[in-house]
């Protein structure tokens, strides 16, 4: 709801509309600040990915680390991009917040999906737009349940750390149970690497959505 004061001096308390609603809930989260690092991510990876591949001993293979890092990065900023300042005003709200956490997840991490998987195009059955649609998917939902739990400025840890373990352990050969641990470094058609990044978006945004943002001071 929003407040007016009147001539005489008294306050008039009117419902907020949804889109008021929704402007409240995008300014208190930096929304702004997240599309900019999205945009600029996909277009570093752009670039990266384009470099890398036209080096006479590199091939499309060569893109994994620019997947791994890409989405790591988009994960990050979409992650720490829930941090909430006003959480007594998502508290004391009328309507209900998880509608809009709902949305503003699912439309960052289309939205990143979308720019990365345009970022590496051709060879889908490498390294290419699959494998980084996925990534994108299974880093957000582990950066969305960083954010539940350990609050959002620390979002970005557990993909920090479990994907770097991924990406130094993985085996050069695909598939087996490295699809499964594994899955970051995975190429795009590995389906036990989708149903485990799947899961990790439905277990991670669901606990997001849910919850919210673990509360943080200072």
């Amino acid at each position: 709801m929003t407040g007016s004061r009147t001539a005489a001096g008294t306050w008039s308390v009117t419902p907020c509309t949804p889109r008021t609603l929704w402007l409240l809930h995008a300014r208190s989260r930096s929304l702004p600040l997240t599309l900019a690092a999205l945009v600029a991510t996909s277009g570093s990876a752009a670039w990266a990915a384009d470099w890398i591949q036209g080096q006479p001993q590199f091939d499309h293979h060569a893109r994994a680390p620019v997947i791994f890092l890409a989405t790591l990065l988009v994960s990050s900023a979409i992650g720490t991009g829930l941090l909430t300042r006003s959480d007594e005003l998502d508290r004391t709200a009328v309507r209900p917040w998880w509608t809009l956490r709902l949305l503003h997840l699912g439309a960052l991490t289309a939205l990143a999906a979308v720019l990365l998987a345009l970022a590496v195009p051709g060879h889908p059955e490498a390294f290419g737009a699959p494998a980084m649609v996925r990534n994108t998917l299974g880093a957000t939902g582990l950066a969305a349940a960083g954010a539940a739990l350990l609050g959002a400025r620390l979002s970005w840890l557990p993909m920090t750390a479990y994907g770097g373990a991924a990406y130094l352990a993985a085996p050069r050969t695909p598939g087996g149970s490295a699809a499964v641990w594994a899955w970051p470094m995975q190429p795009g058609p590995q389906g036990a690497a989708w149903t485990t990044a799947l899961l990790l978006l439905a277990l991670g945004g669901g606990l997001y959505v849910w919850r919210g943002a673990r509360v943080e001071r200072g």
